[in-house]
């Protein structure tokens, strides 16, 4: 759902959010603050997308989870708290 928000709002050809992001330091700094939370990745890309970056989407292995539970799909309430970050995302 999210990788279709900014495919139609910011043209961005995308599948999924991505587990991984490289970009150097100095373009990152130019971005500005961006969400403190779950709402990172896709705060992001839209604004990469604004400031006219090329986004390139790689496929990557996953592989099973080695420790812990995840803080948003591990529980009812981490799933609520990242789909209000996200909705906050402008």
């Amino acid at each position: 759902m999210l990788a279709s928000w900014l495919r139609c709002r910011y043209g961005l050809e995308l599948r999924d959010l991505a587990a991984m992001r490289v970009v150097r330091r100095a373009e990152l700094a130019r971005l500005g603050p961006l969400h403190p939370r779950s709402g990172y990745p896709l705060a992001l890309l839209a604004r990469a997308a604004s400031a006219g970056w090329r986004v390139v989407e790689r496929d990557i292995t996953y592989r099973p989870r080695s420790h812990g539970v995840s803080k948003v799909s591990g529980s009812l309430l981490g799933t609520l708290r990242a789909a209000r970050d996200f909705w906050s995302v402008r």
